[in-house]
């Protein structure tokens, strides 16, 4: 059995083990492959693993060893299912791996953003404190999260984790999801889109991207609802944003800060407009990337190859295309 990870790098950088796929068979592990490189590099393979690396049509109608394609992530855009199935190919991702530290993440800009700690943190470096008159000194307000109203748009695995925190946090609780009220827990209130963004003083983005739907969900005329000053989260996807639109919000104070662990394009241009707004705080997509979460993404994937493997596969994202 031949096994290939194209792009380990992201995932493993060398902090983990893939001893869990190399007792299943002969493994050959790239840190990152360039689109020009990927069919020769699968040739011979029988199970193809990657992260960002695109498996398209051509790709899988010209690999005729392929059998399994793993996803090391819980999107699977990378890869072009409906032509994997019509080759009876299965295609499985990595579920749930990495909740909590994207929630976590969450409230790391939310916390960063109402309490300050980055502003302070970095001008204490220099010396303000030790010149203050007083024992403590503040220059710009911070804020208390409990009795504000947080919108959670798309009321998942992610979504429900921010919304239990939130409320752990004393923070009143409006979702736009397609869950029942009676599934939902008692703190959440289910609402439309346009009741959360004017009732929201900070609005979570926790759904898929979805050609047509929520592609640029958030944009210039979405932003004009949204309560004056209020705050922008995104560790979804990053085009559910229009970028521009979100950066003329925070010139006009529409917005008063973004914060967000994603772009449209990633990395983005050393000259972008938002990704250098003194008014937006973004990392560079890591909030999965604790090495908590990485262990059980490495882990599951081992897994998900020796239940094909064994003919029992799990998380298939493609087996209602192949009946």
């Amino acid at each position: 059995m031949k096994i290939v990870v194209l792009d380990g790098f992201s995932c493993n950088p060398g902090d983990l083990s893939w001893q869990g796929l190399e007792v299943l068979g002969d493994v050959e592990i790239f840190d990152r492959t360039a689109p020009s490189l990927t069919l020769e590099r699968i040739a011979d393979a029988d199970v193809v693993l990657t992260n960002k690396v695109l498996i398209t049509r051509e790709i899988i109608f010209s690999s005729p060893r392929l059998k399994y394609i793993g996803v090391l992530a819980t999107g699977y855009n990378v890869v072009d299912i409906q032509a994997a199935a019509e080759r009876g190919i299965a295609v499985t991702n990595i579920p749930a791996y990495s909740t909590d530290s994207v929630a976590q993440m969450t409230f790391a800009h939310i916390l960063n953003i109402f309490s300050r700690v980055d502003h302070y943190a970095r001008h204490n470096r220099s010396g303000r404190w030790a010149r203050s008159e007083d024992f403590c000194y503040w220059d710009m307000p911070h804020h208390e999260l409990a009795a504000m109203t947080i919108g959670i748009v798309g009321y998942g695995t992610i979504g429900s984790r921010v919304g239990q925190i939130a409320h752990d946090f004393g923070m009143r609780v409006v979702a736009l999801t397609s869950k029942q009220p009676d599934e939902l827990p008692g703190f959440v209130e289910s609402v439309p889109i346009d009741e959360l963004l004017a009732r929201a003083d900070i609005v979570s983005l926790h759904c898929p991207l979805v050609e047509g739907s929520t592609r640029h969900l958030i944009n210039n005329n979405m932003l004009l609802r949204m309560k004056a000053g209020a705050v922008l989260i995104n560790t979804g996807r990053g085009p559910l944003v229009d970028e521009d639109a979100v950066a003329d919000a925070l010139d006009s104070g529409r917005l008063s800060a973004y914060a967000a662990d994603v772009m449209t394009s990633e990395p983005p241009a050393a000259d972008s407009r938002l990704a250098r707004h003194e008014h937006a705080f973004i990392t560079p997509h890591i909030a999965w990337a604790t090495i908590e979460a990485r262990r059980r993404l490495v882990d599951i994937a081992a897994k998900n190859v020796a239940a094909f493997i064994d003919g029992r596969p799990v998380n298939v994202v493609n087996a209602s295309l192949m009946k």
